[in-house]
């Protein structure tokens, strides 16, 4: 005779409780009012920032690799085309 499978799934908690995870939060009585669209809105410069950094830094790394940096070859130049690139990225998260 073959040993019974084991069976998997099912209910893990006793019947009639509920887990700590079903719970909702309370609602509270306070009000938060919307918040304006004004305040929402970037300033120009945000956008302007962004594609001067995201464009710096792509040339700043293609003329490390074409060879037209000054001074030579140096990884400085490779490390600030990132932290320009990097920067742009960043700047894009915050534009609304």
């Amino acid at each position: 005779m073959a040993p019974q499978k084991r069976r998997t799934g099912g209910r893990t908690t006793p019947p009639g409780t509920q887990s700590h995870h079903s719970r909702s939060p309370e609602a509270t009585t306070r009000y938060t009012p919307p918040v304006p669209v004004t305040v929402k809105e970037s300033p120009k410069w945000v956008p302007i920032l962004m594609f001067v950094l995201l464009g710096l830094g792509a040339l700043v790394i293609l003329f490390y690799y074409l060879g037209f940096v000054p001074g030579g070859r140096n990884n400085l130049y490779l490390f600030a085309g990132l932290i320009m690139v990097l920067g742009g990225l960043f700047t894009a998260t915050k534009y609304h």
